[in-house]
C-alpha cells in the first residue's frame, strides 16, 4: 500500500512558477509510474503529466512546454514543476501511483492509477 503526500501549493500570480512536490512511502517507488491530475471547480479530473518507471515523460498540451515532470527514486519523490502559470491552471492538483511491470509505460489514463493522495490547491491569480 502506497501513501502519497503532496506539497509546494500554493497563490502565485500569472506568469509565476511553483514546484509541486510527491513523497511517496510504503512500497518500492521505482516500481511504480507516477501522474499529477488536476481538478477545477465544476470540471472533471484530467491528467497533467506522467512519468514512467524508467523516465519516459507524457504531457497534457495545454502544459507542454510550460511544465515538467521529474521523479527522484532515491528519495521517493516526484516533482511537477510548473511554470508561466495561467489562471486555468488553477485546480486542486492530485498526484496519483500506478503499479505496473512496464518500465517504459507512460499513461495520463486516471483509471489505471491505483493510489491517491489527498490533493494540494493551486491558485493562479490574473
Amino acid at each position: 500500500q502506497v501513501q502519497l503526500v503532496e506539497s509546494g501549493g500554493g497563490l502565485v500570480q500569472a506568469g509565476g512558477s511553483l514546484r509541486l512536490s510527491c513523497a511517496a512511502s510504503g512500497g518500492t517507488f521505482s516500481n511504480y509510474a507516477m501522474g499529477w491530475f488536476r481538478q477545477a471547480p465544476g470540471k472533471e479530473r484530467d491528467g497533467v503529466a506522467a512519468i514512467s518507471r524508467s523516465g519516459g515523460t507524457d504531457y497534457a498540451d495545454s502544459v507542454k512546454g510550460r511544465f515538467t515532470i521529474s521523479r527522484d527514486n532515491g528519495k521517493n519523490t516526484v516533482h511537477l514543476q510548473m511554470n508561466s502559470l495561467k489562471p486555468e491552471d488553477t485546480a486542486v492538483y492530485y498526484c496519483a501511483a500506478r503499479l505496473t511491470s512496464y518500465s517504459g509505460r507512460t499513461s495520463r489514463e486516471m483509471a489505471l492509477y491505483n493510489y491517491w493522495g489527498q490533493g494540494i490547491q493551486v491558485t493562479v491569480s490574473s
